[in-house]
């Protein structure tokens, strides 16, 4: 099982971008998805989070800003983020609890990363 993220890169304060972050390989099930940033020397923090049943959560710096949403059927989740502001600067990782085929169990996945820069 791995995640593949996409979609970061450079934008101007007020701009916007879409990531995406797919899951492939034995899966069963996907449980709960989302996104976390890391700036250099921080600790990593939760954006978003989507259940299956598409429940929502968001910290609350980008409430009214990000959306989160997920595609069961193509295992993907995405991350809308429109009104970027300087502080959003970081590297965004994609999260997702996997049931493979060959367990029970979900095992929490990470993707492989990708930069975001708001610049001001």
């Amino acid at each position: 099982v791995q995640l593949q993220a996409s979609g970061g890169g450079l934008v101007q304060t007020g701009g916007s971008l879409r990531l995406s972050c797919a899951a492939s390989g034995s899966i069963s099930r996907i449980e709960d998805m989302g996104w976390y940033r890391q700036d250099p020397g921080k600790q990593r923090e939760l954006v978003a989070t989507v259940t299956r049943g598409a429940s929502t959560k968001y910290r609350d710096s980008v409430k009214g800003r990000f959306t989160i949403s997920r595609d069961n059927a193509k295992n993907t989740v995405y991350l809308q983020m429109n009104n970027l502001k300087p502080e959003d600067t970081a590297v965004y990782y994609c999260n997702a609890d996997i049931v493979s085929r060959f367990s029970y169990y979900a095992t929490a996945y990470w993707g492989q990363g990708t930069q975001v820069t708001v610049s001001s």
